[in-house]
């Protein structure tokens, strides 16, 4: 999900753009996980995203992750297609941990992604018409609407990006 200013004040050092990542979770009675993103949603990020996810689903005595995703380039890039096979390779190694099956939709189908309405009731939610939202507000928000925590952001170190 990414949200974004139309209009951002000059000097102003709140981001204009806010992204974060989801886990839709209907059938274990749980809505949805949240980790919002310093910065753009890039592979490294994904990639970090990933290995929380399959953390707390290990948690909860799970053993694979089905991943139902669009074709966002930070989705389908090779470093994280690699990490993904040598994730699935230390997982079957171990003979513990969660495996990812990634499924990637038809480009331009968002229909067929359970989530995908979730993002946009969430959006409709979140907006204030009367003022602009910090960042830090707008993450609250949405994490109340999809009734999560917020959570520490996932960043890339800056002596990285």
């Amino acid at each position: 999900m990414r949200f974004l200013q139309k209009e951002a004040k000059k000097g102003d050092p709140d981001p204009k753009a806010l992204s974060c990542y989801g886990l839709y979770l209907p059938e274990m009675g749980r809505a949805t996980w949240l980790r919002f993103v310093d910065g753009r949603p890039v592979s490294a990020i994904t990639t970090q995203f990933l290995e929380c996810s399959c953390r707390r689903l290990e948690e909860l005595g799970k053993k694979a992750l089905l991943l139902v995703w669009d074709n966002a380039s930070w989705h389908k890039s090779k470093f994280v297609k690699k990490w993904i096979a040598a994730h699935n390779r230390r997982v079957k190694e171990r003979g513990s941990g969660v495996r990812i099956v990634p499924c990637f939709l038809p480009k331009k189908s968002p229909w067929l992604n359970a989530i995908e309405p979730k993002w946009v009731h969430g959006k409709r939610k979140a907006v204030e018409p009367d003022r602009v939202l910090t960042a830090h507000e707008l993450a609250d928000r949405v994490c109340e609407i999809f009734g999560c925590t917020h959570e520490p952001h996932l960043s890339i170190p800056q002596e990285v990006a």
